[in-house]
């Protein structure tokens, strides 16, 4: 997964400012966040700290934004804490191996190592893991925005028929039929995502296979099976499909997730065209066209979490 390049000009814009006005000590009149936080908001009973609004605002200076920088840190918090929960609730997270190779590139790109990036991210208020956090948000929205809406929305039998015409032949993809295997890890177990990611890489080649998914899961202690369908090449996440495109046998590579430790069980696999296929071949390439940012699918998705949502301001 990518950022749009409005939205990746405007990271490294803010990469290559730190690189160029840090010092050995705190950034000129950016205030660096303390450790002592209270509760400014509470979002569906998730709290956002002082000390959370104090990154965000640091970070909203190093992009030169105007105004009452406080009063837009809280709103972009609040908006960021409930796209995190919502991607949370439908599983659409980015895993952290995505987040960490994200920000490795935006450091080489500005010419520094990640303990640089890193070092000067504290010194000017807004952390390495702020930063990630940010990342981690702004590639997982787009995709879950578009899973939800889609990007033109669903293509009429004639777009579909006019867009043939055209091409003279239907396209061909490929068709999965998927199972997700997912080692959990509690959220307050974090230590122990290296025993499971090893338990999980151990297990791909005991797989019995997808019929026997549920019983092989009980050979496991917290072992979750998810039945994923139908899936068509185009319709893959992006964070998958290059496991899935590698995968040597029945099952993918792992990826360390929010949830814990998961990999893809492939039960069946062909070539197909016909009219479905070719109407998600030709909304992937739409969607390709499109610019994240200006979706308006975006505000009515995230309008609608806040509509249903309960937020606290202390």
């Amino acid at each position: 997964m990518t950022f749009g390049k409005k939205q990746t000009r405007m990271l490294l814009l803010c990469a290559a400012a730190l690189a160029f006005t840090a010092g050995p000590g705190p950034l000129p009149g950016v205030p660096v966040a303390h450790a002592a936080s209270e509760v400014a908001v509470v979002v569906n009973k998730t709290a956002i700290t002082t000390g959370d609004v104090a990154k965000r605002v640091a970070f909203l200076r190093l992009q030169h934004r105007k105004g009452d920088l406080k009063k837009m840190a809280r709103e972009e918090m609040v908006d960021e804490t409930l796209k995190r929960q919502e991607i949370a609730r439908v599983g659409m997270s980015v895993s952290t191996e995505d987040v960490d190779a994200a920000f490795a590139r935006f450091a080489s790109s500005n010419k520094l190592s990640v303990q640089q990036l890193t070092g000067i991210l504290s010194q000017a208020g807004v952390t390495a893991d702020h930063f990630k956090a940010y990342i981690a948000v702004s590639m997982s929205w787009p995709r879950l925005v578009n899973a939800r809406y889609g990007s033109r929305g669903k293509l009429s039998s004639q777009e579909v028929a006019t867009r043939l015409l055209e091409r003279k032949e239907k396209p061909v993809t490929t068709e999965y039929f998927l199972k997700q295997v997912i080692f959990v890890v509690p959220a307050n177990k974090k230590g122990i995502v290296g025993k499971r990611k090893s338990e999980a890489e151990a297990s791909r080649s005991k797989f019995p296979g997808c019929d026997q998914a549920m019983e092989f899961a009980k050979n496991y202690r917290d072992v979750s099976i998810r039945n994923l369908g139908r899936v068509l090449a185009p319709e893959l996440p992006d964070d998958w499909k290059p496991l899935i495109e590698k995968a040597k046998g029945t099952t993918t590579g792992t990826r360390v997730t929010e949830r814990g430790v998961e990999y893809l069980a492939i039960c069946n696999q062909r070539q197909v065209s016909d009219d479905v296929a070719a109407e998600v071949v030709f909304r992937a390439e739409d969607l390709g066209k499109d610019k994240p940012a200006d979706n308006p699918n975006a505000k009515k998705y995230l309008d609608d979490l806040r509509s249903k949502a309960q937020i606290v301001y202390r």
